[in-house]
């Protein structure tokens, strides 16, 4: 029997999710041994230098060790959320397989009285790590503080019970993968807050040359989540824009036809620059480039170098 070695970060969410993809590969490929392999990120080891990290340009930080593993053929698949890799990776390596993905939107979860974003008390305390939430929060309701949060899911969730906080904002794709689906108050939709580009999506890379393997990962892949998937995050590589940027972007298929949403916003919400396209879903790369120079030509280049600078 064949044993292929899947690798991830050890967090309870990149556990959850790298169970999900053996669960599918192993349905499709039964005579096949899978094996999880956790490894540590710089990100994990280093939570509190995030920020400077990002800043230095270090995009990395939560997938390098495990291409390292890969290219080391310590590993054979990697499994990543697909919003933290960046949008050129090396020439080795390649995204095999982009499974179905689940909800892109963002949640909200409130103490009582708090469960509806729209209707938050002035000034209440909102708590999220995101520029890009931060930037779209402001920009719907100025009033409300936002306050820093960081650490895993559960940290996260455990944090509301504090004075600090009177709701928080997550992603909803973790909480559904994690079984907390229960805990969301509020589906925020995109058109009060656009998700980040490739939010709610996996990617399964590997090696380019390794050809079994990648025969292996793309038996789960989602033909429709990779068009809408290659879409937003060509207009994020488009924008020279990273993932401290205040950027969102949301595709949707319907009838062979892709819609695609992009919004470049500035860090203290005055300004967010809006924009959509939509054509035949094969021009799914095209159509996020030209979003991006649409974005660009209303200015869109002063928003995120001012927020490069701001944050650096």
């Amino acid at each position: 029997m064949r044993t292929v070695t899947v690798g991830t970060r050890g967090s309870t969410l990149a556990l959850a999710q790298t169970h999900w993809v053996v669960a599918r590969l192993k349905e499709e490929w039964p005579e096949t041994d899978f094996r999880i392999q956790t490894i540590a990120t710089k990100g994990d080891r280093n939570r509190a230098s995030l920020i400077s990290m990002a800043k230095e340009g270090d995009k990395g930080f939560w997938i390098k060790e495990i291409e390292d593993a890969l290219l080391a053929k310590r590993i054979d698949i990697a499994v990543h959320s697909l919003k933290d890799l960046p949008t050129a990776q090396p020439e080795e390596l390649e995204v095999a397989s982009i499974p179905k993905r689940v909800d892109a939107r963002d949640v909200l979860i409130g103490k009582e009285g708090m469960k509806r974003l729209s209707e938050l008390p002035h000034g209440a305390r909102v708590g999220t790590s995101s520029v890009r939430r931060k930037a779209f929060l402001k920009a719907f309701r100025p009033d409300l503080q936002v306050v820093g949060l960081r650490g895993n899911i559960d940290t996260r969730l455990a944090a509301l019970a504090s004075d600090e906080y009177d709701a928080i904002i997550l992603a909803a794709a973790g909480l559904i993968r994690t079984e907390m689906r229960h805990r969301i108050d509020e589906f925020i939709e995109p058109d009060i807050m656009l998700p980040a580009p490739g939010q709610g999506a996996l990617a399964l890379e590997t090696r380019a040359d390794d050809d079994l393997t990648v025969e292996v990962a793309y038996a789960i892949h989602d033909h429709t989540t990779d068009d809408r998937i290659t879409a937003e995050r060509e207009f994020l590589a488009g924008l020279g824009a990273g993932c401290m940027a205040p950027v969102g972007a949301h595709a949707t298929v319907k009838g062979g036809i892709l819609t695609l949403e992009g919004w470049v916003a500035a860090l203290d919400g005055s300004q967010v620059i809006r924009a959509t396209t939509s054509g035949d879903v094969a021009e799914c790369a095209d159509l996020g480039a030209e979003l991006a120079a649409d974005t660009l030509g209303q200015g869109a280049q002063a928003l995120v170098d001012a927020a490069h600078q701001q944050i650096a």
